[in-house]
């Protein structure tokens, strides 16, 4: 359990949040949500003392052992895969390396055999016998395999890292878990996983996504920092957006009956006040207009984009053919017989071995070579591509947002670019901010507003939520599924890929698969829903 009282932080003069009192229990999954910059990593922060509040204070029970998702990809690097997950028990790690120490004296006394003993029974009592099997059951959970356990840390690619420092915060059973964006990077299996594990799980959940199906199946509860407020609410995160989009709705119709109802007063007033006849009534009026108040909306800090895909012109019959196509890369099969016909207007959600799709992806963008096959994109298509790593296209650069999004725009005057660009969330001077010191987030943004402004018929997007908040990612999925034309698409989004694909296609090295029907449907024909 965690109490936080009366809580406030500051940064130099900036007030983050201000006197926030809450209580996190066992047994519960509680969501962070905000806008970015809101302030949901540094709460996790505060939390686990990594930062000192600037006054008010966190209680956590004695003995209250807490695990903490590591940002750090590299920090481990000189450990092997299984001391890298026991870690996620420090004490237990001490214990099993000075035990291990004792072992490999040359000069074994008898004082080391009787702290040796102890050590022993002290590791024992932790089901330091059972670490192993229990790292090995974690990685094998995420999706690795458990001849890893002995690999050091710097032989893994990075997408292998994240899952083992998710099983270094899952492992041995801590009482409270703190997750940082604990879903980025893996993969829709893993994901998965993932829930099954937290659902569960005995102790305290902290976690903060921006991945909106996940957050509906773990979270018992909603906390929304927005506009130095912290609030708890009871439910997902579903249940939390349908109900502060009712308040938001129940205040817009009270204020407008209120602004009707004083419209109606003042104009019974100055026609009336100066009839004798009518004076005690106008006057009435006049206390009963004082009375009605106009509802404030509740301040929010959430800025949600446009994003929306028109087309120049319409696709004709003939869409995309793909035949027999395959890609190696340095001796590596990446993707073999792919094969498949786009019909008018599908959404495809391409899944399976990222890489693989990555891959098609460039092959089917010119970007890369097939090394056997053919495709062929029918007369009338024009595409729009967004890639899974967009540097190429800012690296290098140093012109401002405007002067970046200028050469892909039709109409180059400032005047409708700066309309454009507001409506991406880039408004007044922060257009003339160079390129090269965007976020990743506000990159994401630039390539939307790119992709949005060639008026394509077909759109290929490659993981598009990356570095993106809530309503950015809420934004897109509504643009994609609001789109008359083609989409090509891979995504680690839930939600996206269950609202938008009409059709599935697997890629993996081995082969593929081409199933008709939705992300739901495919789950269940695969064995995995």
């Amino acid at each position: 359990m965690i109490t936080v009282s009366n809580l406030t932080f500051a940064f130099g003069t900036q007030t983050l949040f201000k006197d926030v009192d809450l209580k996190f229990t066992n047994g519960n999954c509680y969501g962070i949500i905000g806008a970015n910059g809101a302030g949901k990593s540094t709460f996790l922060k505060l939390l686990c003392r990594e930062l000192e509040p600037t006054r008010g204070e966190i209680s956590i029970p004695d003995k209250t052992r807490m695990s903490v998702l590591k940002q750090n990809h590299f920090a481990f690097d000189e450990y092997t895969v299984l001391d890298t997950v026991i870690m996620g028990n420090p004490k237990l790690y001490d214990v099993m390396k000075e035990k291990d120490a004792i072992y490999m004296k040359e000069d074994f006394s008898d004082e080391d055999g009787l702290r040796a003993s102890e050590l022993e029974a002290e590791f024992a009592e932790m089901g330091g016998w059972e670490a192993e099997s229990d790292a090995s059951r974690l990685i094998q959970g995420l999706g690795l395999s458990a001849d890893l356990l002995y690999d050091t840390m710097a032989s893994l690619e990075e997408s292998q890292k994240v899952k083992v420092l998710l099983a270094q915060a899952l492992f041995g059973n801590p009482d409270i878990i703190l997750l940082d964006e604990p879903t980025n990077g893996l993969d829709l299996d893993a994901v998965h996983w993932l829930e099954e594990f937290l659902m569960d799980y005995f102790g305290t959940v902290l976690v903060v996504s921006h991945d909106r199906h996940f957050l509906n199946d773990v979270c018992t509860n909603i906390v929304d920092i927005d506009y130095g407020k912290i609030k708890m609410y009871v439910g997902n995160y579903e249940f939390w957006y349908e109900s502060s989009q009712l308040m938001q709705r129940m205040i817009k119709q009270q204020n407008k009956r209120a602004e009707d109802k004083i419209r109606e007063l003042e104009t019974f007033i100055a026609r009336f006040s100066a009839n004798k006849s009518k004076s005690n009534q106008a006057t009435s009026r006049r206390k009963l207009l004082e009375k009605i108040t106009i509802e404030e909306l509740p301040a929010s800090s959430r800025r949600y984009p446009f994003i929306g895909f028109d087309m120049d012109r319409e696709a004709g019959k003939d869409i995309l053919q793909v035949e027999g196509l395959g890609y190696e890369e340095g001796g590596e099969t990446l993707f073999r017989d792919v094969s498949f016909l786009v019909g008018r207007g599908e959404k495809i959600g391409f899944v399976g071995d990222e890489r693989s799709v990555t891959a098609l992806f460039r092959c089917l963008m010119e970007e890369l070579m097939p090394t056997a096959g053919k495709f062929h994109f029918g007369v009338s298509i024009t595409t729009s591509y967004f890639p899974r790593d967009n540097t190429p296209y800012f690296e290098g650069h140093d012109e401002s947002i405007l002067d970046w999004i200028r050469p892909y725009s039709k109409d180059p005057k400032e005047t409708y670019l700066r309309g454009f660009l507001g409506r991406m969330l880039f408004s007044n001077d922060a257009v003339y901010k160079p390129v090269n010191v965007l976020s990743g987030g506000e990159k994401v943004r630039c390539m939307f507003s790119r992709m949005m402004l060639f008026g394509s018929n077909m759109l290929v997007i490659d993981q598009p939520t990356n570095h993106l908040d809530l309503e950015s990612i809420t934004a897109v999925n509504n643009g994609m599924r609001d789109f008359n034309g083609n989409i090509l698409f891979a995504s680690h989004d839930y939600e996206i890929m269950s609202t938008v694909a009409d059709r599935i296609i697997e890629v993996t090295p081995e082969g593929m698969f081409d199933f008709r029907g939705t992300y739901e449907e495919y789950l269940a024909a695969r064995g995995k829903a």
